[in-house]
């Protein structure tokens, strides 16, 4: 029997390749495509081609209208919040001006989350935390990048889901990117930075004990502290 192809897999690898495509410039705003076209180009069917420009369409990347096509949309219309094109933006665009900027963001919420879980969070949730940040001690020691790598997000995640506000918690796919982006560029140092990880201590420490003011200060550092360390190491290109 011949293997049939898997369709998820195929759907994923074009979303991927055109997502990439836009981001890059290689597709400019305002060029147009076709399904026949990306069809042929990527070697997939019909079906597959429309689910994926579906998609891109949700994100504001293209728009499909009849009788014109799929129209490449500028920068200005993209859902810049989407965890995938953030993603994308990491690997094959400015990298270190997304995450700058993806920082700013996080100043915005993540210290406010900070201090509301202070408040709110469950004896549960700061567990979690307090798990997270021992597992965080255990593998920055080792140099095991990807377990720590978890080890944050699992921090991060239930972080916001202890603040108690579902817009903070629909947040955690932008930073859960963030942390895998500077990760998987090799923006890591080999051993994270042990004031980063004693930061982390101090926030579940300080939302253990109810104390949003320091919550929030200590959530405010760890942003900056991450946001110092990339520039530094990998400063921005002069315009």
């Amino acid at each position: 029997m011949v293997a049939r192809p898997n369709v998820g897999a195929l759907h994923d690898s074009l979303l991927t390749a055109l997502g990439t495509a836009i981001v890059s410039g290689q597709y400019s705003p305002g060029r147009v495509l076709t399904l026949e076209g990306v069809s042929a180009d990527h070697r997939v069917s019909r079906s597959v081609a429309r689910e994926a420009i579906r998609v891109l369409e949700s994100m504001g990347m293209v728009q499909s209208r009849r009788r014109v096509g799929i129209t490449v949309q500028p920068a200005d219309n993209w859902n810049v919040f989407d965890p995938m094109l953030i993603r994308w933006r990491l690997d094959v665009g400015d990298r270190v001006a997304q995450l700058v900027s993806l920082s700013e963001l996080r100043l915005g919420f993540e210290p406010a989350a900070a201090a509301l879980a202070a408040r709110r969070a469950s004896p549960h949730q700061c567990r979690i935390m307090a798990t997270a940040v021992s597992d965080m001690v255990v593998h920055g020691r080792s140099g095991d990048l990807d377990a720590y790598l978890l080890a944050d997000k699992a921090f991060h995640q239930a972080l916001l889901e202890a603040s108690g506000n579902e817009m903070f918690r629909a947040l955690n796919g932008v930073v859960a990117e963030v942390l895998a982006g500077r990760t998987h560029h090799g923006m890591m140092p080999e051993k994270p930075d042990l004031t980063a990880i004693a930061l982390h201590d101090e926030v579940a420490r300080a939302i253990r004990m109810g104390e949003e003011k320091q919550a929030e200060q200590a959530m405010r550092a760890i942003i900056g502290e991450a946001a110092s360390a990339v520039v530094e190491e990998f400063p921005p290109s002069p315009d």
